[in-house]
């Protein structure tokens, strides 16, 4: 008897039938991980900033460090659930262990140069129109956000023999969906004039984009989301808090894949990032304990030895298990709660922690972004990166055919007559690149003296 907790057939499908290979030992999930792990786009997070700039140091976290600790805590995290619900049917609708790395390794795929600040730059280049409305034609999807360009990347922009995208299985595709609504349907109602028009100063939170996916995507979230009850797929797709005038909107529901995802990307953004930020100076001993002591005091002493503040700030070796400790009090406290909502029980189920912890967890976030993120010293980094980026997108707008070069010169000719598609192609060449890459692009452009025609970039 097919149980609630069997997850539906449809959710291995994939666009393209994939050609039968002999002795095939892999499992659908396996292939998926190994076609994320062999990718380009993959290999370039080494060279991505995570929180700080990544010629700062050797030490700290890139997006690829990160992606990977996100998928160790990912897979703990399942593995938890199935000890906890040890002969319980829930445990058939928890992801293999395959499939969850998988979402966790591409989670950031699609993060331009520079973090959050490349974002900011790309996302204001592409409403940049040219009048003074900020706005795009009304018939061009604009705009730019990281997790939407990740499923661009996966079902487009990366290639195999059977044509775009890497034909990635519908499960997997779904934990990557974290917005489950198109940019145009996210996207505040008003927006600010063009920077031009302040002398040239783009202001970060102005031009923050709304979370969502790209509306070129728009076709792959319907063959996505196209097997499910219209119920669920209504449901599924609206908005906790609906766009206004001032605010993007903001979705409710997400996979439980991708809430295991979330989570885990929570507690290493937050122990991780703490950890880095400790070991650089950017969070001192009495900032930190002004934030442990707000904690739970029953979890913090169940959970933490008397001394954790003296190993978090200790050497080397002491920080890493403070952290350590860290990250398994959260991961043990992970908990699987039912909406009752959906038909489907990937939907219906969502993963998270117990209050006490969350509320840590939380707490230490809202430590590591005041600190470190919003430090002076990493902000200034971010607003040169934010500039470089803008100053090559107009370059690259400016000169097409001059300045791009090999698959992206041909897509850019090919597309003539199309000034929309066109832009995105260029969007796309600057998303991709990596943190050394852009700056040295940046300076052969502005930076006299700077590099040789024979330098390779």
């Amino acid at each position: 008897m097919t149980s609630y907790f069997t997850p539906e057939p449809f959710w291995e499908d994939r666009q393209l039938q994939d050609a039968a290979r002999s002795a095939e030992s892999r499992s659908i999930y396996d292939k998926d991980r190994s076609r994320i792990i062999h990718s380009p786009s993959f290999r370039r997070l080494q060279a991505k900033t995570q929180v700080l700039d990544i010629t700062e140091g050797e030490y700290h976290r890139t997006r690829l460090t990160h992606s990977m600790e996100v998928s160790q805590i990912a897979r703990g995290l399942v593995q938890q659930l199935l000890q906890d619900l040890q002969g319980r049917e829930e445990c058939g609708i928890l992801p293999p262990i395959e499939l969850i790395e998988t979402v966790a390794f591409a989670h950031d795929i699609g993060h331009p140069p520079f973090g959050h600040n490349g974002e900011v730059a790309l996302n204001y280049k592409m409403h940049d129109s040219g009048d003074e409305s900020g706005t795009c034609p009304s018939d061009a999807p604009c705009g730019f956000e990281g997790n939407g360009q990740s499923l661009r990347i996966l079902t487009k922009l990366e290639r195999r023999p059977s044509g775009p995208g890497l034909n990635l299985t519908r499960r997997t595709l779904l934990g990557i969906l974290k917005y489950p609504r198109s940019f145009s349907d996210a996207q505040r109602l008003d927006l600010p004039a063009p920077s031009r028009l302040s002398n040239g100063i783009v202001r970060q939170d102005d031009w923050k984009p709304p979370k969502c996916y790209l509306d070129t995507e728009s076709a792959v979230v319907d063959w996505l989301l196209e097997p499910l009850a219209t119920a669920d797929r209504e449901k599924f797709v609206a908005f906790s808090s609906e766009p206004t005038h001032a605010k993007h909107g903001k979705t409710a529901h997400k996979s439980l894949d991708c809430s295991l995802l979330d989570l885990a990307d929570d507690i290493a953004y937050a122990t991780h990032d703490l950890e880095d930020g400790v070991a650089l100076g950017l969070v001192h001993r009495d900032q930190w304990k002004s934030v442990w002591e707000k904690t739970d005091r029953e979890w913090r002493q169940t959970h933490f030895p008397a001394n954790v503040t003296d190993l978090l700030f200790g050497e080397g070796w002491e920080r890493r298990e403070a952290v350590s400790k860290m990250i398994h009090a959260f991961i043990i406290s992970v908990r699987l709660r039912h909406l009752q909502q959906f038909v489907s029980p990937i939907l219906d189920c969502r993963a998270d922690v117990e209050d006490a912890p969350r509320a840590a967890l939380n707490l230490v976030k809202e430590l590591t972004y005041e600190r470190i993120i919003r430090s002076p010293a990493v902000q200034t980094l971010e607003y040169r990166g934010r500039n470089m980026i803008m100053k090559i997108y107009e370059a690259l707008i400016g000169e097409p055919e001059s300045l791009l070069t090999g698959p992206d010169r041909k897509l850019f000719l090919e597309s003539r007559g199309d000034g929309v598609r066109q832009q995105r192609i260029i969007c796309d060449f600057v998303a991709g690149m990596t943190d050394p890459y852009a700056t040295r692009f940046y300076e052969r452009l502005y930076v006299p003296r700077t590099g040789s025609s024979f330098d390779r970039l």
